[in-house]
């Protein structure tokens, strides 16, 4: 059962790792807290989330000097450049490549970018956000050659959320598309969405890109302190 940490994003919060020594040392304290792949946004010099492949190679550099094996998986999110056309330019000038992209099906020019990062060896994790994107998912043929489903509803209530992460679910395995699942949520909604996704046996994923919040709503220390809360749902689910 997969736990990914997911490192940054733009959350505001006072351990937030934006420098690549910074995403380094988030990234292995997240790892010997329990995760077992990483994903993050690299940031340029004037702390703003980039694609550019300068920013890329030096904060992929240093969490795969940090944590030597541990996956790592890079944002390609409209958030970061709403531009299709400029994106694609900047992410098909990349010279260190991750492991893995999340490559977010609702977005304009997403098929066009996968088969790009495809074509480079790199693994997509395909994140749905709605069951709109799990639809169109469907519909353009990638699953064959993703690595993962990402099921990432963004609704503030948990009951909404899950409710949210059962349809998206629930069209894709009609489908007959049966990739390896990694759920999560937003804010405190993150953890219902993490509950219901580890009983019903897939990865979760967790962070202060997703969450600032522990499972009680207290505001989390770091990276490593939401880990430890995600491993332990998975412990106590696996010896339920």
């Amino acid at each position: 059962m997969l736990l990914q940490a997911a490192l940054n994003g733009n959350r505001i919060h006072p351990a937030t790792p934006r420098a690549p020594e910074q995403i380094a040392a988030e990234a292995r304290a997240a790892t010997a807290a329990g995760a077992q792949a990483v994903h993050f946004h690299p940031y340029d010099a004037v702390g703003k989330e980039s694609f550019d492949a300068d920013d890329c190679t030096r904060a992929i550099r240093a969490v795969r000097a940090a944590c030597p094996g541990i996956p790592i998986s890079l944002s390609t999110s409209a958030a970061i450049e709403n531009d299709p056309e400029k994106r694609f330019r900047q992410i098909a000038a990349w010279e260190e490549m991750p492991d893995l992209v999340t490559a977010n099906q609702g977005e304009d020019g997403i098929v066009e970018l996968s088969e790009l990062l495809l074509s480079r060896g790199v693994g997509i994790e395909a994140g749905l956000l709605s069951a709109g994107d799990a639809r169109r998912f469907v519909a353009s043929g990638l699953a064959p050659r993703c690595r993962r489903i990402l099921i990432e509803p963004l609704d503030v209530d948990p009951a909404d959320a899950c409710r949210h992460a059962e349809a998206m679910e629930g069209i894709v395995i009609h489908a007959g598309i049966t990739l390896e699942q990694v759920h999560h949520g937003e804010g405190i909604a993150c953890w219902a969405v993490n509950r219901r996704a580890v009983g019903r046996g897939h990865g979760i994923r967790t962070g202060l890109e997703d969450t600032p919040v522990l499972p009680d709503g207290r505001q989390a220390r770091d990276n490593a302190e939401l880990v430890e809360a995600a491993a332990a749902i998975i412990a106590q689910a696996t010896h339920a």
